[in-house]
Parts: structure tokens; C-alpha cells; sequence
């Protein structure tokens, strides 16, 4: 379930699109936070098989406004800075 704060990130929400975030696994609670141009990116899950960038996807998705599924994982599918775009 997906809790805390949430940020508004709609005005990035055009196709093509590349956003940059930066991950927390393991965090307190699952939020978003967009400062000086930098979006991170906190979720409560742990970072095996696939399972944060999954929470991650889904809190993006609620935050742009968009469906999970027309955000794309680019690169950093094992990092913690990752880069999505909308298609």
C-alpha cells in the first residue's frame, strides 16, 4: 500500500519525456519528494528482484497522473539513479 506524501509531478507528465530519479529503498514510509530540480524517490519495499523499482514505478505513475504502464525503465533497472520515460 502506498502512503505518505505525495508530490505533484503532472506538469512532467508529456510523452517522451525523461525523468531522472534518484531511489531509497527500505525508507520509513513511501513518498516523493522533487527539490532544486533533483526528484527522489522513497519506498518502504527492499531492493531484490525487481521489487522497489516496482513500488517506484507505481508511486511515479500516481504522482504524473499517468497509468503504470506507460512508464519505462530506461536505465538503472539495478541502481539507485534510474531514468523513465513516458510513452
Amino acid at each position: 500500500m502506498l502512503s505518505g506524501r505525495m508530490t505533484d509531478l503532472s506538469h512532467l507528465a508529456r510523452p517522451g519525456a525523461e525523468i531522472a530519479v534518484r531511489v531509497t529503498p527500505k525508507a520509513a514510509s513511501n513518498r516523493i519528494v522533487a527539490e532544486a530540480g533533483a526528484i527522489r524517490v522513497y519506498v518502504t519495499t527492499v531492493p531484490e528482484d525487481g521489487k522497489a523499482t516496482a513500488a517506484v514505478v507505481k508511486l511515479l505513475a500516481k504522482a504524473l497522473g499517468v497509468p503504470k504502464s506507460r512508464l519505462v525503465l530506461v536505465r538503472g533497472a539495478t541502481a539507485r539513479d534510474k531514468v523513465f520515460r513516458l510513452d
